[in-house]
């Protein structure tokens, strides 16, 4: 019989990957904060699979939910009322800011985006989205457009409306600045000048990721959202925050816009709310946005729309995370341990050239040298992966960094067993230093 790593080599095609070149893992388990592969060998995962799992894995009040739900209604037409469906979308608007009572249910972050930007357009009558370079917002037409990173060059066509300009990123800032005012003023003032430039009555909307997360996971200076904000209104543009993965406590808040003095027009989501259960996403929508399509047909949808398992387990998984103070866990673990932790290694390691982030949501900036903050290069980066695998964690890794993405309902005491595993892997990283 074969096994399901021959079956998979044999006839899954995976995202993101030369097909002859990839070695997948088996995971046959998982279980709280750690998963198994088909070698019964155990990992801590810090990487919350794609930053997920914010509740950690099977967790038994929302598989329960799902075997419930099931039982009673496993799917139904999105033109129909459902009590799941309803339910969650109440809980969610209900932690969005005051006058967002909408919510419009697509099947994960990608479509959320896709969704929003439609929205946009069809609610300012204009076609240009704005985005910034350092982003990621989905894998579909517009959403891989819309995304700033590399992984968009091979999909960009230059025909979906897309105009990127620079967000503000101290650490490698494109703007010279000294300080977070001066970054902060000086990206403002190039989005100010990109919006004159392209012409304010073509842009419907400007789309930012709360706190970016897979491009490096760097948090906007204190006034950068609110001046976004102000330019916004200023134009008449609209302001979409993607909470994708920011979102559902992973920056310890119900939504990472909670730790900023702004309120967007539109807000999507996906990922932390259900910890990826069962695939759901949406997008929150401001009441004026919303009605423009009182009377006025919207024109999208999806068939999966507000799937009934999905929604049975966000409503479990808000739940859960309300009972158990889950994202105050996330918030705790981020300033007593994940904080000061990470702190503490990049002190030991050359290699590390900058520590950032918030909650359950970190990343390190890996170096080869401080002073010019050249990246450490991909083979080195592999090396520091295989050392965290080998001793038994599992980690996110983009481009030259980590990424510490624990499960929220992390303990200490697994936080800090990873945080050794890593301290003692970045001794890979260490050797290329200088190099």
């Amino acid at each position: 019989m074969s096994t399901a790593y021959d079956l998979d080599r044999k006839h899954v095609f995976h995202s993101w990957s030369a097909q002859a070149e990839i070695t997948p893992m088996v995971i046959t388990a998982a279980r709280g904060s750690y998963v198994w592969d088909d070698e019964d060998r155990r990992y801590l995962d810090f990487s919350s699979q794609l930053v997920f799992t914010n509740i950690g894995h099977q967790h038994p009040r929302v598989v329960a939910a799902i075997k419930e739900q099931a039982d009673r209604l496993c799917t139904i037409a999105p033109q129909h009322a459902n009590e799941q469906r309803a339910q969650a979308a109440e809980l969610i608007a209900g932690l969005a800011p005051d006058g967002f009572e909408k919510v419009f249910f697509t099947n994960g972050g990608a479509d959320a985006n896709e969704h929003a930007i439609r929205m946009a357009r069809l609610h300012t009558g204009r076609f240009k989205v704005l985005s910034t370079y350092r982003s990621y917002h989905g894998g579909t037409q517009t959403a891989i457009n819309v995304t700033g990173d590399p992984r968009r060059w091979a999909n960009d066509t230059a025909t979906d409306g897309v105009v990127h300009f620079f967000g503000p990123f101290r650490y490698r800032s494109e703007f010279h600045a000294s300080t977070e005012q001066e970054e902060c003023d000086r990206a403002l003032a190039h989005l100010r000048r990109t919006i004159e430039a392209e012409g304010p009555d073509t842009i419907a909307t400007i789309i930012l990721e709360t706190i970016p997360g897979t491009a490096g996971i760097f948090a906007p200076p204190p006034g950068y959202l609110a001046g976004v904000r102000e330019l916004c209104d200023r134009h008449g543009i609209v302001m979409i925050l993607d909470e994708v993965m920011a979102g559902f406590g992973r920056a310890g808040s119900w939504l990472a816009l909670d730790r900023y003095d702004v309120v967007p027009d539109l807000i999507t989501f996906a990922k932390g709310v259900n910890s990826g259960y069962v695939p759901l996403g949406g997008v929150i929508i401001s009441d004026p946005i919303a009605a423009t399509f009182d009377h006025r047909p919207y024109p999208g949808g999806l068939t999966y729309s507000g799937h009934p398992l999905a929604c049975a387990a966000a409503v479990a998984t808000i739940q859960t995370m309300r009972d158990e103070g889950i994202v105050e866990n996330a918030d705790r673990l981020g300033r007593e341990i994940l904080g000061p932790g990470l702190a503490a290694i990049a002190e030991r390691h050359a290699c590390v050239g900058d520590v950032r982030g918030v909650g359950a949501f970190w990343a390190l900036d890996l170096v080869t040298d401080r002073a010019t903050k050249a990246m450490l290069p991909p083979a080195a980066l592999n090396e520091v992966v295989a050392a965290c695998k080998s001793a038994g964690l599992l980690p996110f890794a983009n481009t030259n960094r980590i990424h510490v993405v624990p499960p929220c309902t992390m303990s200490d005491d697994e936080a800090r067993e990873g945080l050794a595993i890593l301290d003692e892997a970045l001794k890979a990283g260490d050797q290329h230093v200088g190099a």
